[in-house]
């Protein structure tokens, strides 16, 4: 499979979404990544359900959901109806996981799971053929632009050799501090998608930037 690209549009230019989402339905981009932060579970707050619905308008491709918040059960239907195509929820912030991936899989949706730095991929275990997409954080979330943490290379190898022995079909999403710098060695290691945000759209060509990651 080749490498799924999934700009991150929390460092979009929040004055210019529009041109900002026409830029990613040009580019080589797969999914829109989409960070919904509430100031609970991490310490900063991003966009909620009004701009998702204007990104929504003007996107082409899917809209990959990353929820960082408490009690997200709550708003599943809405991001369903928004018009998500993933949705994904953190471990951490999920008291009954396997009911909350039930429940985001019968609004229509692909069911992600978010795993924080210093969580271990074990916990993941009795649960990794109901999840489609697991988003290892490479980063502590909630804030963009942070430096990549290098033991997320183990955790993903450790979660590709999971995924084998139980037959799962999960995707394995990177969410944090990639880069051309290390983003060949993250899909060596059994990446399936990688999340990019400042890389992207800090650069003097966003659309080369992506199209350097995909060649990868």
């Amino acid at each position: 499979m080749n490498t799924l690209i999934a700009p991150s549009v929390l460092a979009a230019d929040f004055a210019n979404l529009q041109k900002d989402s026409e830029m990613l339905n040009k580019s080589q981009a797969d999914w829109f990544h989409i960070d919904i932060m509430d100031g609970v579970f991490v310490p900063n707050i991003s966009f909620g359900m009004p701009v998702l619905k204007a990104i929504a308008k003007h996107a082409t491709k899917p809209l990959d959901v990353h929820l960082m918040i408490v009690n997200p059960d709550q708003y599943i239907e809405t991001f369903a109806a928004l018009g998500s195509a993933v949705l994904t929820v953190h471990y951490e912030a999920c008291d009954h996981l396997h009911r909350t991936l039930q429940k985001i899989k019968s609004c229509g949706m692909k069911a992600g799971v978010a795993l924080n730095p210093h969580t271990p991929i074990s916990v993941l275990e009795s649960i990794i053929k109901d999840i489609d997409v697991v988003c290892i954080m490479s980063v502590n979330p909630g804030f963009g632009g942070q430096s990549f943490i290098e033991e997320t290379y183990t955790k993903v190898r450790a979660l590709k050799a999971l995924i084998t022995e139980k037959g799962s079909t999960a995707l394995i999403e990177i969410d944090g501090g990639v880069t051309n710098k290390n983003a060949k060695q993250l899909v060596d290691a059994g990446a399936d998608v990688l999340v990019a945000g400042s890389y992207v759209f800090g650069a003097e060509d966003p659309m080369k930037t992506i199209e350097g990651l995909k060649s990868l």
